[in-house]
């Protein structure tokens, strides 16, 4: 359906819709006082990072969309992804209203925005039945499909809900999010390229959206895409897997959001359990997320980012090889 040129097309007008769009949306935010609010407990090198603008994910947003219109007539799957990172967006959205113009601290609770990201998942998941989709899913290095039968739904809601919050927790320091789901999303399409995917076209709109946003994310970031950009992200890298019956491969070439979310949980529940045994909480990370950790080791910014890109980079290689059987 779509091929090659499709997708450059798609890269090249998200990027420029994204490039226009923040010269204009970063003085906005600021005027706004949409600025980002930074952790107490957080790396005194980000304190600098105070009042930066947040919420650039509008942009991110709109860039993609205006480059996905072009490509949604007569396709529904492509519609379905683009619905699915509104809906998450959107949850990211008030999230980021209630910290930094609500000025509650830390948002939304945990509670709230689980049950809305399964209520946006439920939504996506009867749109795939509504397709007549099956419960298989592919098999990374074996090739084959694997029918997961009464098991695919508690999966399902597990991986789209895990990984939304995966990549929220990978936006922490500039250019870490951004860079690290450019790599990820460049492979997918690929994939899309290689097997006639009707998502092609909107993989290649978030890539240029993202070229575009690095311009102004790379470090020392002049905006931040806040949870509405981490969480819409989220959604479309999830909700075109499962499309795509590929959530294992995810889980190879996207390792970088596995660690992140795994460092967090791992610190969190181990505080909790050592607190109760010993009385005080320990910690097996010097600070959660992964990329917090590196930083308090006295690594700088850019080289955690460097770091994390370069793993990226080898994931996607290590990936290319697990799907060969699809090229």
């Amino acid at each position: 359906m779509y091929g090659f040129n499709d997708a450059v097309y798609a890269i090249l007008i998200a990027f420029f819709v994204c490039v226009t769009l923040l010269p204009a949306v970063i003085p906005m935010l600021r005027r706004l006082k949409f600025g980002q609010q930074v952790r107490d407990d957080g790396p005194k090198t980000h304190l600098v990072k105070q009042g930066t603008p947040t919420m650039g994910g509008i942009a991110i947003f709109a860039a993609i969309v205006v480059s996905g219109l072009f490509f949604v007539r007569g396709n529904p799957d492509a519609v379905a992804v683009l619905l699915a990172m509104l809906g998450f967006g959107l949850i990211g959205f008030a999230d980021d209203y209630s910290s930094v113009v609500l000025k509650k601290k830390g948002g939304w609770k945990g509670p709230r925005k689980l049950v809305l990201q399964l209520a946006v998942s439920a939504l996506f998941w009867g749109y795939l039945y509504m397709k007549g989709y099956d419960t298989a899913i592919y098999v990374p290095f074996a090739n084959i499909d694997l029918d997961l039968g009464i098991f695919y739904t508690p999966f399902y809601l597990f991986v789209m809900v895990g990984i939304v919050n995966a990549v929220n927790l990978t936006d922490g320091v500039d250019g870490l999010c951004s860079g690290v789901t450019v790599l990820v999303t460049a492979f997918f399409m690929f994939i899309m390229l290689a097997i006639g995917s009707p998502l092609l076209p909107v993989a290649g709109a978030v890539v240029g959206a993202l070229m575009g946003f690095l311009l102004f994310n790379s470090h020392p970031a002049k905006v931040f895409m806040g949870n509405a950009g981490s969480y819409a992200l989220g959604g479309f890298l999830i909700s075109s897997v499962v499309l795509l019956r590929m959530p294992l491969l995810l889980a190879i070439v996207g390792v970088i959001y596995i660690l992140e979310n795994l460092s967090s949980i791992i610190q969190r529940y181990w505080f909790k359990y050592t607190k109760r045994k010993y009385g005080e909480g320990r910690r097996i990370f010097k600070m959660a997320p992964l990329h917090h950790h590196f930083e308090q080791l006295g690594w700088k910014e850019t080289q955690v980012v460097t770091l994390f890109y370069i793993v990226t980079a080898i994931c996607c290689l290590i990936g290319y090889i697990a799907a060969r059987g699809l090229f």
